[in-house]
């Protein structure tokens, strides 16, 4: 059988893998005391990330458990306030930060908000969103939320998109600003699964943060989405690092934890080091495999990585 790099990885996985399947083990129900040492970075599982262990706290119980120190909800904004509370206070307790959740979630299915087009409606309502999403943000001790530039108007020059865009996200980056919090642009890939979205790779994001020119509007890099639109991930960083303020990782194809793709996060890791990063990485994918194996495995995962 050939060595292959895949093969590597997952005996590496499985090496690193002792430590955090013998406190998973110990850990089954969630919740009690730490007991697997702290990550070095702030990687942010997600519900869903340790599904088996119950609901969302005890899932974020457990995922302290392991040694994580953050945690990201893209749905937070639509949870009951009483729901936002006691998620606040579990992560409070367990001195862990809460990253992003989406302030304006655009709806996908109709390929809305265009933020560029000629009519101000999108515009007004994607403003009106930021505004209502500020107490939500207190509530959950947030410092970034995640907003979506919307999608292309094909009847419009994209220059003039992009200035009215530009202008748009100024006026949200005021809105945010004064409260200390920052609104951090995801750029999405067109090829495989957001057709039609206006803002499709890093550089374009740092266009649109230097034309706002605001510390409420930053860019969300999730190289998931950057290795598949542009790929040249660590000298678009490089290039770009100055308006970067939140990172998502995922691995391609497949969007499962790092190892299980093409992406070498042990560089990643590796830079964001050098770079003296502190701030959250959002886990935005799923497990490769199902139940507490999968959920072991992703552990596992970022144990390798983090000890590079």
């Amino acid at each position: 059988m050939s060595l292959t790099r895949r093969s590597v990885i997952a005996t590496g996985l499985a090496a690193a893998a002792a430590p955090a399947l013998s406190a998973a083990a110990r850990n089954a129900g969630g919740g009690g005391g730490s007991n697997a040492a702290h990550f070095s970075l702030g990687y942010a599982p997600h519900e869903g990330s340790f599904a088996s262990r119950g609901g969302l706290l005890e899932q974020i119980a457990f995922a302290a458990d392991q040694g994580f120190r953050a945690w990201e909800d893209n749905e937070a904004r639509k949870r009951p306030v009483a729901e936002q509370e006691a998620m606040a206070r579990a992560l409070s307790q367990r001195n862990m930060t809460m990253g992003v959740f989406v302030a304006s979630m655009p709806k996908w299915a109709d390929f809305r908000p265009v933020l560029g087009s000629n009519d101000d409606a999108d515009r007004d309502a994607f403003l009106a969103d930021i505004r209502t999403s500020i107490e939500v943000a207190k509530r959950l001790n947030a410092r970034h939320m995640t907003v979506v530039t919307g999608f292309m108007d094909r009847k419009v020059p994209e220059a003039i998109q992009t200035g009215r865009i530009i202008d748009c996200m100024r006026r949200a980056g005021d809105i945010v600003a004064p409260h200390g919090l920052a609104l951090v642009m995801e750029p999405l890939n067109t090829r495989t699964n957001h057709p039609g979205v206006f803002m499709q790779s890093i550089a374009q994001g740092y266009a649109v943060a230097r034309g706002a020119d605001s510390s409420g509007v930053k860019i969300l890099a999730d190289l998931y989405h950057e290795q598949i639109q542009s790929g040249n991930l660590i000298p678009t960083l490089e290039a770009c690092w100055a308006e970067v303020g939140y990172i998502q990782f995922g691995d391609n194809p497949g969007r499962k934890e790092p190892g299980t793709g093409e992406i070498n996060y042990a560089n990643i890791v590796r830079w964001l080091r050098g770079r003296n990063y502190t701030g959250v990485i959002g886990m935005e994918h799923g497990n490769s495999l199902a139940g507490r194996e999968g959920e072991e495995r992703l552990i596992a995962a970022y144990r390798a990585i983090d000890r590079t």
